[in-house]
């Protein structure tokens, strides 16, 4: 899936605080969900979202709020990528998958616990990557037909990578 061509990449680099959602939000919400059908702009959205909170909470819990988390986004012909990198210990994330799912059914009551579920029905790919020199990294990627991209949005265009 990933042979294909780079229309478009965007990074954007966070401290590890919650309050950093709003920035999240803003740059996502600004630059690339224009650019998506809606569905899939909603869906990777909320994903990206867990992703990132997922990473504070448990990732970087011990780690200094300096400690950064790396967003980087791709946007190819028919499908996008986004990459979250924390500086974590890695975690096995079938197993932790296997575990959710699990415990969602033994217990429907539990508030929290459900990120990964979320976010492994909301994208099409979910993979967790352990990178000695670079960090973790959780990708995920969402497929959409090409001609529901958008690149005719002034924002899109405008912004830097």
């Amino acid at each position: 899936m990933t042979r294909e061509k780079v229309i478009r990449q965007f990074h954007l680099q966070v401290k590890t605080e919650l309050e950093a959602l709003k920035e999240i939000l803003q740059w996502f919400e600004g630059v690339i969900f224009p650019a998506l059908p809606q569905k899939t702009g909603w869906q990777c959205e909320v994903a990206l979202v867990e992703a990132f909170t997922n990473a504070v909470r448990h990732a970087h819990q011990n780690l200094p709020k300096n400690t950064p988390i790396d967003l980087e986004i791709k946007l190819f012909p028919n499908f996008l990528e986004m990459r979250i990198w924390d500086r974590g210990q890695p975690f096995d994330l079938k197993a932790q998958l296997k575990n959710s799912l699990e415990n969602d059914l033994n217990s429907l009551e539990k508030e929290g616990g459900r990120g990964l579920q979320f976010m492994k029905k909301l994208t099409d790919d979910l993979q967790y990557l352990n990178l000695p020199d670079r960090g973790n990294c959780l990708v995920m990627r969402k497929r959409y037909p090409m001609q529901d991209l958008n690149f005719r949005h002034s924002t899109f265009n405008q912004a830097s990578c």
